[in-house]
């Protein structure tokens, strides 16, 4: 797979921002490659010697990553670091946060290179800083490349404790102009759930996302929402 131009450049300003300050964060929508331009950025920096851990929030994350990089990067020896798989062979490793922070995980932990954060917005909580500390603690030269669409949290912790710059914004308006987004379109429908969504408990101004599955996911309301 061949990357476009603005992805490129992506790729390009992010390796550079890394070699300079050995940390940086790009941001870029939904619908942007970020996956895809993660893994150009992976390649470039540790070529064929070093070793990458990229690192994701949820399972099903670590292994769409995994083929979305290989697409880019055919060849490349990987493995996987999740509640199922738990190997560190490959020179990139793809790792899921809730897995690896675990203590005897990290207690086999081996050197890498370059830490990879998708989804960047989550690297202040506990479990990543567990594992970004330990990380440095093995390699002090450890680089970190985050990439989000959302780098300001809703709990207003800050990012530049880890990231000291931002190397490239992709904005929305940007791919709608160039034709590779569409326009959004908002779209509200009553299911009647309104009240009881107001009732669900929120930390950091997100929705506990398990309370509004019990409430949401359910035969009638899909089906509502479908026909809709």
């Amino acid at each position: 797979m061949i990357l476009r131009p603005r992805q490129l450049e992506f790729v390009n300003k992010s390796v550079a921002a890394l070699k300079d300050h050995g940390n940086t964060l790009g941001i870029a929508p939904t619908g942007c490659g970020k996956t895809l331009m993660l893994s150009g950025v992976t390649k470039e920096i540790i070529g064929s010697k070093k070793k990458a851990l990229i690192l994701a929030h949820r399972d099903e994350l670590t292994s769409q990553n995994e083929a979305k990089f290989l697409k880019i990067n055919p060849g490349t020896k990987t493995s996987i670091f999740d509640a199922k798989q738990k190997s560190f062979a490959g020179h990139v490793v793809f790792a899921m946060v809730q897995t690896l922070c675990r203590e005897a995980n990290l207690k086999i932990l081996p050197k890498f290179d370059l830490l990879v954060i998708d989804e960047a917005h989550h690297a202040t909580s506990d479990s990543y800083q567990r594992i970004i500390n330990k990380l440095k603690e093995l390699n002090p030269n450890l680089l970190i490349y985050g990439v989000t669409a959302t780098p300001n949290r809703g709990d207003k912790k800050s990012l530049s404790k880890i990231f000291s710059n931002v190397s490239d914004q992709i904005k929305i308006s940007e791919l709608i102009a160039s034709g590779h987004l569409v326009p959004p379109k908002t779209y509200i429908i009553d299911v009647g759930t309104q009240n009881t969504l107001n009732q669900v408990k929120r930390t950091a101004g997100d929705f506990d996302m398990r309370e509004v599955e019990e409430i949401m996911n359910k035969s009638p309301i899909n089906d509502a929402i479908i026909n809709h």
